[in-house]
């Protein structure tokens, strides 16, 4: 059987396939964003240690680690309505589920991403910034968060590479992404080469798009090891002070 350009380029611009690569493409990036929201006050509390809530919220972030993504959105989709009656509404979609299913998810993994990079940062920055009179909220905030992002940034961004691909399973739950869009048109044509080809052109352009993106990002916020230890802390809180100055 010979491939089938004809079909394998109707596939790739096709209407049903552009709009379920742009709901792949928002699903991510709003569970990413949500994700990231609520990973940093948890990983600032969990790496305080101590007491239950630090203990409760890392044993949180072990249950979500350790299920399966595919649990996870089912459980979501059919157990959620079950516990909650208001989520057997009509506002509760497949992809607000997806959405609901795959922040926590990430979430999960991100804050052991920002747990590594926060504990990263010479504590001798945070002595330096109290003897200088900021508030641990400055400190965090001027001190801490942006030596944490340098860290962060590249584990965040393979993260995020990761979630496109994963948003794939959300089809189990009638999501109309891109998998879904393959998977219905090769359900009704048998032609498994073409239709998965032309889903794997459109996932091939998102991933790469987005190494590109990360690869600028990381240069924007790399910095010179030699010249940040020669600086020493005073010279890393003093440029804080004067960035909060500004702010």
């Amino acid at each position: 059987m010979t491939f089938d350009f004809s079909a394998f380029w109707g596939a790739l611009t096709s209407e049903a396939f552009f709009r379920g690569a742009c709901i792949t493409v928002i699903l991510s990036v709003l569970s990413h964003g949500v994700g990231i929201l609520i990973s940093i006050p948890v990983a600032v509390t969990i790496n305080r240690g101590g007491g239950f809530l630090p203990k409760t919220l890392k044993g949180l972030v072990g249950v979500l680690r350790g299920a399966p993504t595919l649990l996870q959105l089912l459980f979501v989709w059919n157990a959620l309505p079950q516990f909650f009656p208001i989520f057997r509404e009509p506002w509760f979609t497949p992809f607000l589920a997806a959405w609901i299913a795959l922040s926590l998810n990430e979430a999960a993994y991100q804050v052991e991403i920002n747990r590594a990079a926060l504990k990263a940062v010479d504590p001798g920055q945070e002595d330096a910034g109290k003897a200088l009179g900021l508030s641990r909220f400055q400190i965090f905030r001027y001190v801490t968060l942006p030596q944490a992002m340098r860290v962060a940034i590249p584990p965040t961004a393979n993260e995020f590479i990761t979630l496109l691909k994963i948003t794939s399973l959300a089809s189990v739950i009638s999501l109309q992404e891109l998998m879904s869009a393959a998977s219905r048109a090769v359900s009704t044509t048998f032609q498994f080469s073409e239709y998965y080809a032309a889903a794997l052109v459109y996932y091939l352009i998102m991933v790469y798009t987005l190494v590109f993106l990360q690869g600028k990002l990381e240069r924007k916020y790399s910095w010179d090891r030699s010249r940040v230890e020669a600086a020493g802390d005073a010279g890393a809180v003093q440029k804080a002070m004067a960035l909060m100055r500004r702010a």
